[in-house]
C-alpha cells in the first residue's frame, strides 16, 4: 500500500563541504557521508543543529559517492573516479586501503554504490560505462544501459561481473535472507531484484517498475525493517517519451543536456519498501527548500537526508512502520 505522507525537514545541518551524496547512521547515531572535495565526514549530535560536531575523518583524493558500513566498523567507499576503498574512521585520515580499481581486466569507471555480505563478498554498482560522474545527465537523456553489478570475493583484487545492461545502476540494498539484493535503476525508475541464492541464482527481475521518480542511493538499517529509496527527482514524462527513440535520437540530445544549465526540481521525495516490493511509505514536499534527494538513512527515529546539490544534509520525522 502506497502511504502517501508529507516530507517535512525539521533542521537543516550545514557542512563544510558541497554534495554529501550517500548518508549512513553508525550504531551510535552519528551519521558519515562524503563531499565534493573528497573528504569523509562524521557528524554527531543530530537533535541540535547549532551544536552538531562534524568531524573531517578521512580524505580519499576522489568524488566519494555510496557509503558501506561494515560490522568492524570500517567503511567502503565508492570513489566515482574508479575505486572501490575501505576506510578506517577512527585510524586518521590518511588510513584508506584500495581494494580494488579494475573488473575484468579493465579500469574501473563511476563506481557507485555498495553493500557487503556476512561472508565478506562486496558487491558493488558501476553506473554508467559511457558517462562520467560531471555528465550524469546524459546517462539518463541517452539511456545506454551500460550500468553493472560487480562482485569482489574475500582476498581477491579484481572485481568481476556479475550483472549487465541495467539503466543507470545505483543503490544497493541486501534483501532481509541475504538470498538476493535489490538494486536501484535509476534511468528505468524501478528496483531490480537480483537472486543470490537458490534455484534462481544469478537471475535478476524487476521488483518494483514505474517509480514515482528516480530512485538513487538505498538504505537498510535492520533485516526486519524496509528499504528506504531516496527519489533524485519526480518522474519527467517527456524523458518517457525520448527513450522510445532512436539511439542516434538520444545520443544527440544527451550532448545537449550535459551542456545546458540544470537546477533540480523542488520536489522532495522518498519511499519506503518491502522485500515484496510493496510501497510501505511514500514522503514528499513538493516546495522543499533541501533539493535533489540522493541517499536517506533511519537512526533514533529520524530520517537523515543526503543530496548531491545541497551543503548539507536535512533531519527528518521517520513514519512508524507497521
Amino acid at each position: 500500500m502506497d502511504r502517501r505522507t508529507p516530507l517535512v525537514p525539521l533542521r537543516y545541518i550545514t557542512l563544510p563541504g558541497h554534495g554529501p551524496e550517500d548518508v549512513v547512521a553508525d550504531p551510535r547515531g552519528r551519521v558519515l557521508t562524503g563531499v565534493s572535495d573528497g573528504r569523509i565526514l562524521r557528524v554527531d549530535g543530530l537533535d541540535d543543529p547549532p551544536a552538531a560536531r562534524v568531524e573531517h575523518i578521512a580524505e580519499i583524493g576522489g568524488r566519494p559517492l555510496g557509503l558501506e558500513l561494515l560490522p568492524d566498523g570500517d567503511l567502503l567507499v565508492c570513489c566515482a573516479d574508479g575505486a572501490l576503498l575501505r576506510v578506517d574512521p577512527d585510524g586518521g585520515t590518511g588510513n584508506v586501503r584500495v581494494l580494488t580499481e579494475s573488473v575484468a581486466g579493465e579500469r574501473l569507471r563511476f563506481c557507485s554504490n555498495v553493500v557487503a555480505l556476512p561472508d565478506g563478498t562486496v558487491y558493488f554498482t558501476v553506473s554508467s560505462q559511457v558517462h562520467p560522474l560531471r555528465d550524469w545527465m546524459g546517462d539518463l537523456v541517452e539511456h545506454t544501459g551500460t550500468g553493472r553489478l560487480l562482485r569482489i570475493e574475500p582476498g581477491a583484487r579484481e572485481a568481476e561481473v556479475v550483472l549487465e545492461g541495467l539503466q543507470f545502476a545505483n543503490g544497493l540494498a541486501r534483501g532481509a535472507d541475504d538470498s538476493f539484493l535489490i538494486v536501484a535503476e535509476t534511468g528505468a525508475r524501478r528496483l531490480t531484484r537480483y537472486q543470490l541464492t537458490g534455484p534462481r541464482a544469478g537471475r535478476a527481475e524487476p521488483l518494483v517498475e514505474q517509480l514515482p521518480g528516480f530512485p538513487d542511493n538505498l538504505w537498510r538499517g535492520a533485516p526486519d525493517g524496509p528499504v528506504w529509496v531516496a527519489l533524485a527527482g519526480p518522474r519527467v514524462p517527456p524523458l518517457d517519451l525520448l527513450h522510445r527513440a532512436g539511439p542516434a535520437v538520444r545520443r544527440r540530445a544527451a550532448r545537449l543536456a550535459v551542456n545546458a544549465p540544470y537546477r533540480p526540481s523542488g520536489t522532495a521525495g522518498v519511499l519506503a519498501v518491502d522485500d515484496d516490493g510493496r510501497i510501505v511509505h511514500h514522503l514528499t514536499h513538493r516546495r522543499s527548500g533541501f533539493r535533489m534527494v540522493t541517499s536517506v538513512c533511519e537512526t533514533r527515529g529520524r530520517l537523515v537526508l543526503g543530496s548531491l546539490w545541497e551543503r548539507g544534509i536535512a533531519v527528518c520525522e521517520a513514519p512508524v512502520t507497521k
